[in-house]
């Protein structure tokens, strides 16, 4: 898609590297507003890393609980993964407004954890690192709802609602150890990735 990031020299081996926080696994959160990168940006560092696998939150959320997926996430798939042992989580329809199908995830040396939220204050013990696509609510609406057409307007209006009431009373992007900027896909100058901040 144009406009979305590639991914910052050297973050690959930086995530390698890093410690164990669940079990084996080393949890790597992609967090940021809907429509800001995190799905391209979490699919391209897996693809560096040699196919790492990814949790998409957006199988675990529903219609009725956009955020409401905390313990789907911890019973199917964190408790797996700290056990290290595979995990396989529900995935939800969004067209059949269902939990549909499955997918297994394997105890890898780096998961990614790609979502709206998925560096909440629930979530981060368990995370090696949270990075967050710096893109502001408006520019990541927007480029969403190009993406996504006119027939999901309505969808993105309570959405955007859903989204400001959730980052108001559990914010994650100053926890994120890593920021990158959702169109250049640059390290954000200040954070731990920035060369200029040191290690």
């Amino acid at each position: 898609m144009p406009g979305t990031p590639d991914i910052p020299d050297g973050l690959p081996d930086r995530l390698g590297a890093l410690a164990p926080s669940l079990g084996p696994v080393r949890l790597v959160a992609v967090d940021g507003h809907a429509g800001s990168g995190k799905t391209t940006f979490a699919a391209r560092v897996a693809a560096a890393l040699g196919g790492a696998p990814v949790v998409h939150l957006d199988g675990l959320a529903t219609h009725e609980e956009p955020f409401g997926w905390v313990g789907r996430l911890r019973s199917q798939v964190l408790a797996p993964l700290a056990a290290g042992r595979a995990a396989e989580y529900q995935v939800y329809d969004w067209t059949l407004r269902r939990f549909a199908t499955s997918r297994r995830i394997p105890a890898a040396p780096v998961v990614l954890l790609e979502g709206v939220g998925a560096g909440r204050r629930a979530v981060r013990p368990a995370l090696a690192a949270l990075v967050w696509m710096e893109l502001d609510a408006a520019a990541a609406r927007r480029r969403g709802e190009l993406r996504d057409g006119p027939e999901l307007a309505e969808f993105w209006a309570g959405w955007a609602r859903a989204e400001r009431a959730h980052f108001a009373a559990d914010p994650s992007r100053p926890y994120a150890g890593l920021r990158v900027d959702g169109v250049t896909g640059r390290i954000v100058r200040g954070t731990v990735g920035d060369p200029a901040h040191g290690p």
